[in-house]
């Protein structure tokens, strides 16, 4: 009895030994170029910065990957792994949704290391809530998400109402107002054109009445 509990002991500290313990890593800053709010249909780009803080024997878990998602359009991804100061790796990326695989994140906890993702893309022309620029999110090796570890950068979307006769902007161009034709005035008629007019009428008629008691 004594030695299978022996046994099962060992084997729940073996577990506890080899089982992957997920890192934390913590949003240390981010700049928005233009800065806040968004302006719909304009072009965006988001730089953010996160630090790898090691609760097990590595900075990352090998086995796990970063999931990268964005509300921009068009988006272009720029990753840099820095470690201890310097980089490590590079990695671009296109389209809604970019991955970091745990192989370039995994190091001793002697190291320090920091990820570095620049996203440019366009905020939707028909948003008008909040746009999510970046999702980060830890996968582990079976495809799901790691429990908090969610980090969301949201801005919201500036709330312009266009007065009428005015067309919406393209991509990163101010709005342009549609010229309306404006109409043009009748010539005036020269001063006192009835008055001579009417003058006129009645000296042609007192010539005609002479002429018929002459």
């Amino acid at each position: 009895m004594r030695e299978r509990f022996a046994v099962i002991v060992l084997l729940i500290v073996a577990i506890g030994l080899v089982a992957p313990v997920s890192a934390t890593y913590v949003l240390t800053g981010d700049v928005l170029t233009p800065g806040q709010p968004l302006v719909a249909g304009a072009p965006q780009q988001i730089v953010a910065n996160f630090t790898l803080l090691p609760t097990g024997p590595a900075n990352f878990v090998r086995g796990h990957e970063l999931q990268m998602q964005t509300g921009l359009t068009g988006a272009q991804w720029n990753i840099q792994v820095v470690v201890d100061g310097r980089d490590a790796a590079q990695q671009t990326a296109s389209g809604s949704t970019a991955f970091i695989s745990g192989e370039l994140l995994s190091y001793p906890t002697s190291h320090d290391v920091a990820l570095v993702v620049a996203v440019t893309g366009t905020v939707p022309a028909t948003a008008s809530g909040p746009v999510n620029l970046l999702l980060t999110e830890e996968i582990d090796n079976s495809g799901a998400v790691v429990p908090d570890s969610a980090i969301v950068i949201s801005q919201p979307v500036l709330a312009a109402t266009l007065p009428t006769g005015v067309t919406p902007p393209a991509a990163g161009q101010p709005a342009t107002p549609v010229t309306a034709p404006v109409a043009t005035a009748s010539p005036a008629k020269s001063p006192g054109f009835e008055l001579v007019t009417g003058g006129a009428a009645a000296v042609t008629a007192a010539m005609i009445r002479s002429q018929r008691h002459g």
